[in-house]
């Protein structure tokens, strides 16, 4: 196994920002506004991406114009501004307050959280109350509220909310001990503690919570697990120009952004000299995670973990042989403090070739067999969201298929009990249940099938009543309708529901307009009554699909500003206006994800859970693309 690493530099509009530029946003700011620590934070910088009129004229070789967007807040007054910033003119474009909004949390806040609080007076005493003499074996995990769950006395400040687990040991797992009943309620702006409440105590079980060798009493490896090597003597089938990645027909942009972590751009098949386009922007929007247990040490926990803490910001650093297997090219990513210092994720994205078993097969009774063995690419990136990991990888595929596929793993919340269990979660260990969660994810799919002018199409499986024309009811038809009005759509499993993006002015040689269709997985309901304040912060989950005209600045399906929000200021709002989808640059908002209801092989630690989605090509080559591809040497 054999690695490579490439840092990216700036020759294309839509790379990302590097770490000088980080630098100069934040001496803008300063200059500008006086925006500096201690009083000002910056809770996000990201490259401002030009026009999609800009990137199709931009020519290698040409100057690069660079602007930038940033949110900071003012820790004395707590209101935020958006800055919208030149980078090559070095000026300050504009400058938006927006008050009564929240940005995003960042990590410097959770860690200052959790250093201050353990040191506190009162938290000290609270957790030797509850047999904790070592408060440095504590873990303070900080979260932030819904407007409706806010304690009444502190509104309008800039409030989180706070667990409390305990280590059995240095380095040991913190998550096997809730220290349940204790929660902390801290101004996230002064650090203040404003209130330690109590909710009673259930006690720590002896649970075994290990999952690292070291702390696992009686720990013995598996044997007969013998090495298994991937090797490409000849190297990689890909090359990578900074961020731009190219396999066979493939041609690809990599991004990242502190809110999105890993995004595509430009992706699109090659076809002779020409790059037939099929997607400008691939990313995930938001990502909703319910948890579905009413009793006190619960009700606060649901989580937005791009639009409160962001999905680039706990992006982790990949390592060769475990991540990630084989011959391997990584991408680093550079982010910032909220000082607006850069901060580099090393080996924060990992590119790599597999092999994924038959690609296609037919054995003949005189010619024999033939078959092609499938090989994707992979683009990969890795996601710590406290307990919670999030694996997420988007795959390319030899005859023109996407995936998209999450991995959830990582360590389940859990919570003792007395008595009876709970009837909101399963029994994972000793007087310990782990509460029913949801995880729904937004992608965000700008789709540009062969161009802008693009019209979804739903499409289903009809099954016509027996009659003289279906004597034995066998008959199967596809109904198909066009979307003309922005809005959302419902998965229906009965008649196998997908959705295509077609390019009604492109016809393929068959006369039917090209197409990349939408194939739903991991569909998940919302389950949530109307009238619930978690599904007036997030009604996007309330459907499996919208799709709306696209617009640079809609961006965020539950708005931009989701901590401590009230109501869902983003999808419901924009396609209440009813714009048209026909024949239009066209965007889809695909919800998917997992309901877990806990499983006792998911304690300590949690075996991936996986689901995906796809974009198949329907119609968009005249042919099966993958009959070229060559056979195996051996």
């Amino acid at each position: 196994m054999t690695t490579g690493r490439q840092t990216a530099r700036v020759t294309h509009p839509l790379d990302p920002l590097t770490a000088d530029e980080f630098r100069h946003v934040a001496a803008l700011l300063r200059r500008e506004e006086d925006v500096a620590r201690p009083t000002w934070r910056i809770a996000g910088i990201e490259l401002r991406e030009p026009t999609k009129a800009a990137v199709a004229a931009h020519r290698d070789g040409d100057d690069v114009p660079r602007h930038a967007r940033a949110l900071v807040w003012d820790t004395t007054t707590g209101v935020p501004h958006v800055a919208l910033l030149d980078l090559t003119a070095d000026a300050l474009v504009s400058w938006d307050a927006h008050p009564g909004q929240q940005p995003n949390a960042t990590v410097d806040e959770w860690h200052e959280c959790d250093e201050t609080l353990r040191a506190h007076p009162d938290v000290v005493a609270a957790l030797a109350a509850r047999g904790v003499p070592d408060p440095s074996l504590a873990l303070i995990d900080v979260w932030t509220y819904g407007a409706a769950r806010l304690p009444e006395a502190y509104r309008g400040r800039r409030v989180g909310w706070c667990d409390v687990w305990l280590r059995d040991a240095p380095g040991s797992n913190p998550y096997a001990h809730p220290v349940a009943g204790l929660r902390l309620i801290v101004d996230m702006n002064t650090m203040e503690l404003l209130e330690i409440a109590d909710h009673g105590d259930p006690g720590r079980p002896d649970v075994q919570g290990e999952y690292v060798p070291a702390h696992i009493p009686g720990y013995r490896a598996r044997t007969g697990r013998r090495p298994l090597e991937i090797t490409q003597p000849d190297g990689v089938s890909f090359s990578l120009d900074g961020n731009a990645l190219s396999w066979q027909n493939w041609r690809v942009r990599i991004g990242f952004t502190h809110r999105e972590g890993l995004v595509l751009h430009q992706l699109g098949w090659a076809d002779g000299d020409t790059v037939r386009p099929i997607a400008h922007r691939l990313s995930f929007a938001e990502m909703v995670v319910p948890y579905r247990d009413p009793t006190p040490q619960h009700a606060d926990r649901t989580a937005f973990d791009i639009g409160e803490w962001g999905l680039g910001f706990m992006t982790t650093s990949l390592e060769l042989g475990c991540d990630c297997l084989g011959e391997i090219r990584y991408l680093d990513a550079v982010l910032h403090d909220t000082a607006g210092e850069p901060q580099e994720i090393r080996n924060a994205i990992c590119l790599h070739e597999e092999d994924n078993g038959i690609l296609w097969k037919h054995v003949d009774g005189r010619a024999g067999a033939e078959v092609r063995r499938m090989r994707r690419m992979v683009i990969s990136t890795h996601v710590t969201v406290a307990n919670y990991e999030y694996l997420v990888y988007w795959r390319l595929y030899e005859d023109g298929s996407i995936e998209c596929e999450v991995r959830a793993t990582g360590i389940m919340v859990t919570t003792p009990f007395v008595g009876e269990a709970p009837p909101y979660g399963v029994v994972v260990d000793r007087d310990t249940y782990a509460p029913i969660h949801q995880h729904f994810i937004v992608a965000r799919l700008d789709m540009d099938v062969d161009g802008e002018g693009n019209t979804v199409v739903m499409t289903e499986t009809a099954q016509p009543p027996i009659g003289p024309d279906n004597p034995d009811g066998l008959a199967l038809v596809q109904r198909s309708e066009p979307i003309t009005v922005e809005g959302p759509q419902d998965y229906r499993w009965e008649t196998q529901r997908a959705w295509k993006v077609t390019n009604p002015s492109r016809r393929n040689a068959h006369g039917t307009p090209v197409a990349y269709k939408l194939v739903p997985g991991a569909a998940v309901p919302p389950m949530l009554d109307p009238a619930s304040s978690v599904f007036a912060r997030a009604q996007v989950i309330g459907h499996t699909l919208w799709v709306t005209p696209f617009d640079a600045d809609e961006r965020w399906p539950c708005g931009e500003f989701v901590n401590q929000s009230a109501v869902d200021e983003g999808l419901p709002v924009w396609t209440a206006q009813q714009r048209s989808v026909e024949d239009a640059d066209v965007v889809l908002w695909y919800v998917f994800g997992i309901h877990h209801v806990p499983r006792v092989e998911d304690w300590p630690v949690m075996p991936a859970d996986t689901v995906s989605f796809w974009l198949k090509p329907t119609g968009f080559f005249d042919a099966n693309p993958a009959l070229d591809v060559a056979p195996s040497h051996h």
